[in-house]
């Protein structure tokens, strides 16, 4: 059964001292991190990184001016790595068929050893279909990450040949959602009112209710139930991953939930979500440091202990060790978050989307 080397790392660790424990697992290798900007939780990742030495750091963005300005400001701070920048809009599928042939032609950097799938968008306030017909939060935080991870997917798998079992990692960054939320399959793209949904795709509308978004019976679309559903499927996506790749070549794939963290993550947000959200951060959260933020995934990619005992049985009881928080294993999931049935159901539907399968 999984566990965590550091049962003492809690929700005030820092990722550099995650780095700084599992140095080892970083020194010499190549990193690929979604979603670096400034003052974003991918720049506290990829500097927590780039602090221990790794032979190459990929960080991506869909602006290419600001993942120049990461890259630069990384340099500055640690100077021996090797930057690579790489230019993606995840909501667009062939922009990341473009960036994942870009990452496969480069012959210098023959490995890839661990992804952190770090970008998002939240709470896009009007109903938004993706240029490939998809809602946007959907396409941009799960399906885009899952084309390009997948797409890369022979990098990692070469990693792994030299790798300890598990080492080599896909990290999805997830959130609170999980804990309060499942899938819509039935209206992937928000279409139908809530209180038409099955029972079990029903919002949690005392949550709701708590986050500052009563009587959504009758909505079809709520910005926050677009996050949720998407991040969602960052765990699902995971569980999927590791059910394809863990045995068969030691790939390991794991999803977090960094905290509350001030970030731009929140610029779509609308001022009465920015209010509710205010009242529930003095009542039940307590806002992270970016670094602190960037420490679970740092745990999730580095620590070795998470492989141990991993299943791959259908028996969802087995994917406990899937979805991490405060840098420790979380068991606050919602079952049908962190559902073998359910992750099976995404990685169909995620095929599908794309109009391309895949095995390794």
């Amino acid at each position: 059964m999984a566990t965590t080397t550091h049962p003492e790392f809690n929700e005030e660790t820092e990722a550099l001292d995650v780095a700084k424990a599992f140095s080892s697992g970083i020194r010499g290798k190549t990193v690929l991190i979604t979603g670096v900007n400034r003052g974003g939780l991918g720049f506290s990742t990829a500097q927590a990184f780039a602090s221990q030495s790794p032979s190459c750091l990929i960080v991506t963005g869909r602006d290419p001016a600001k993942t120049q300005e990461s890259i630069k400001a990384l340099r500055a701070e640690f100077p021996d790595v090797n930057y690579r920048g790489l230019q993606v809009d995840l909501s667009i599928q062939q922009s990341v068929r473009d960036a994942a042939a870009e990452v496969m032609s480069w012959t210098d950097v023959p490995t890839i050893d661990i992804v952190v799938n770090s970008a998002g968008v939240m709470c896009i306030q009007e109903r938004t279909l993706s240029k490939d017909g998809i809602e946007q939060h959907f396409a941009t935080n799960h399906l885009g990450h899952w084309l390009l991870t997948c797409l890369i997917i022979p990098k990692l798998i070469k990693a792994a040949e030299n790798n300890p079992k598990g080492a080599t990692r896909i990290v999805n960054v997830s959130s609170a959602s999980p804990q309060v939320s499942g899938m819509r399959w039935s209206d992937i793209n928000f279409e139908k009112k809530n209180k038409d949904l099955p029972a079990e795709e029903q919002p949690n509308h005392e949550w709701f209710q708590m986050c500052g978004c009563p009587n959504i019976e009758d909505a079809s679309y709520v910005p926050l139930d677009g996050y949720n559903r998407s991040k969602v499927a960052n765990v699902l996506f995971g569980i999927a991953a590791t059910k394809r790749l863990f045995d068969k070549y030691g790939i390991l794939s794991l999803s977090v939930h960094p905290g509350v963290i001030e970030t731009e993550l929140g610029r779509n947000m609308s001022l009465k979500d920015l209010e509710a959200f205010a009242e529930l951060r003095k009542s039940f959260f307590k806002v992270k440091t970016l670094g602190a933020g960037a420490s679970t995934s740092l745990v999730a990619a580095l620590d070795l202990k998470l492989a141990q005992g991993v299943g791959q049985s259908e028996n969802d009881s087995e994917n406990w060790g899937c979805y991490l928080e405060d840098c420790q294993i979380s068991g606050k999931g919602h079952p049908l978050a962190v559902s073998s049935k359910e992750a099976e159901k995404l990685w169909d539907i995620s095929e599908k989307l794309v109009g391309q399968t895949f095995a390794w």
